[in-house]
């Protein structure tokens, strides 16, 4: 292998780190179009001492079935958000991803695109998982195409779920598994 496990093209992925990372969690968590785009619950403001000691509780009492990165720009090394995994289901080879990017000017530039494909990368050769799933909403129409050009097909959807600006939406659910991801990415591993 020729590239570094957790780094794309764009993003290379890095552990989390309390001390550092709590000012970017907070100062993203008061971008209310981010947490919509995030989160089905209504945006909830955080403060930097109430992330930092969120984020502080989540590392010591880490779960075998998360794993939480921070996205990186390989060109300057800048974080601008956050990928993992979660619910993984080790005997069954299953796992839910989640991503956010909290920095706006770099949202439609590849970056998300980018981080999935690397985390994919992770969780099929490094993990050996045998799917990764997610979720997404419908209002949210750039994330559902950068998805697709990882890999991930529509395999269901939850009619009408949210309400949100005065309509109902609803909840889009996608996959990938790991042959498929094989046959994108040139053959099998």
């Amino acid at each position: 292998m020729n590239t570094p496990l957790l780094q794309g093209e764009l993003v290379r992925l890095v552990a989390a780190n309390s001390e550092t990372d709590a000012e970017l969690f907070a100062r993203w968590s008061r971008d209310s179009e981010y947490m919509r785009l995030q989160a089905s619950e209504p945006a909830q403001l955080w403060s930097q001492k109430q992330t930092k000691e969120e984020m502080r509780k989540w590392m010591e009492h880490e779960k075998p079935d998360t794993i939480e990165f921070v996205i990186r720009t390989v060109a300057q090394d800048r974080p601008i958000g956050s990928i993992g995994l979660d619910g993984i289901r080790w005997p069954h080879g299953d796992a839910f991803v989640g991503i956010a990017i909290g920095e706006r000017d770099c949202w439609g530039n590849g970056y998300g695109t980018d981080a999935m494909r690397v985390i994919l990368r992770y969780a099929f050769a490094e993990l050996n998982l045998h799917r990764v799933s997610l979720d997404v909403f419908e209002y949210n129409p750039r994330a559902i195409r950068s998805y697709e050009k990882a890999g991930f097909c529509v395999e269901g959807r939850e009619r009408q779920v949210l309400h949100r600006d005065g309509r109902r939406w609803d909840m889009i659910y996608m996959g990938i598994l790991r042959q498929e991801w094989q046959e994108l990415e040139g053959g099998a591993r």
